[in-house]
């Protein structure tokens, strides 16, 4: 378990470090993710670029694990 703990703690770090040039690869301006935006109101559901977290995540834990 603290093995898991200090990994997940290094990829949040790594993640957070890489955020100016993850935002510019336009990660939640996909297409399907969904933004609402009225007056005194917004709603932002980042639904595709879940889907390819997801996967990228899926590929990356399955060749660790090989």
């Amino acid at each position: 378990m603290q093995r898991v703990l200090i990994i997940v703690g290094v990829i949040v770090l790594a993640v957070g470090i890489a955020w100016p040039w993850i935002v510019k690869l336009g990660l939640g301006r996909l297409p399907g993710d969904i933004r609402v935006e009225r007056e005194g109101f917004g709603f932002f559901f980042p639904i595709t670029t879940c889907i390819v977290i997801s996967v990228v995540l899926t590929i990356v834990l399955w060749l660790f694990r090989k």
